[in-house]
């Protein structure tokens, strides 16, 4: 039996650790009795889910500067609660509650590190868990409204996934599965935050440090690239297309003048 495979922990491990970590997460809304609106939030947070609902191109011209064409779908939950009336704890409750996403991938990455089933090994897992989001600068995203850790997630999820292997004694197929998985989360993550980016080009490393031959790590770094730009291209596509359609450039404001070139090339005009 494989290290890190599930039987070996207990059932209830996962859903404990979750249940404390929504309760740390609310915790932070709770006590405040509201939802902090910073200058983010007045400036674009808001707006940028009501462009997720309803674009806005066309009808306004840097609205919210130039991050008014940041990708706006993960802004749509603060837009869709501000604009139904939730009170300040109930949207902070919500938005916390979403961010459990990331959870589960931070107790599969202990689990790959100590993949025993004692309790000491247990403990050691949701100490690694808990101390993983106890850093003041991840503590302060729910007392507000930004989405970072929510466009984290994937990237999250897609390291989670590349370690895998590594707590495996018999590798077979499962890392090249795996690989093409977290190329696709990592994709997801860079079209959800660009900035991701430069994280996700690390990906390769943990892949070909799976084990195998020199053939199998090519193909598993052949078969997450093509992953990871196709996942990035149907998860941005359509953002993408309208920032292409309206100003030439699907990455608008970013890099805009070596898009000039193409632009000229195609006789296109903003």
């Amino acid at each position: 039996m494989s290290a890190g495979v599930g039987p070996r922990n207990p059932r209830w491990e996962l859903p404990l650790v979750l249940l404390l970590l929504w309760l740390v997460f609310i915790s932070v809304p709770l006590s405040m009795g509201r939802l902090g609106l910073s200058w983010d939030a007045l400036n674009h947070h808001i707006y940028l889910g009501w462009s997720a609902e309803s674009p806005r191109f066309g009808m306004d011209w840097l609205a919210s500067s130039y991050q008014s064409y940041q990708y706006p779908f993960l802004y749509w939950p603060v837009y869709k609660l501000a604009a139904a009336g939730a009170s300040g704890w109930v949207a902070g409750v919500v938005l916390s509650t979403l961010h459990l996403v990331v959870v589960p991938p931070v107790w599969m990455m202990a689990r790959t590190c100590m993949p025993g089933s004692s309790s000491f090994d247990v403990a050691m897992r949701m100490l690694a868990v808990i101390l993983g989001f106890m850093s003041a600068v991840v503590l302060k995203l729910f007392e507000a409204t930004s989405n970072d850790l929510l466009a984290a997630a994937p990237l999250v999820w897609a390291l989670a996934l590349a370690l895998q292997p590594f707590g495996s004694d018999t590798m077979g197929d499962r890392p090249l599965r795996m690989v093409v998985v977290s190329a696709c989360l990592g994709g997801i993550s860079v079209a959800f935050k660009l900035s991701n980016g430069p994280l996700v080009v690390l990906l390769p490393f943990m892949w070909v440090l799976a084990g195998g031959s020199l053939r199998e790590r090519a193909l598993r770094v052949l078969a997450g690239g093509l992953a990871g730009a196709l996942a990035f291209a149907l998860a941005y596509g359509y953002w993408g297309w309208q920032l292409w359609s309206h100003f030439g450039n699907p990455i608008y404001p970013f890099a805009d003048g070596q898009f000039e070139p193409v632009r000229q090339w195609l006789g296109w005009r903003p």
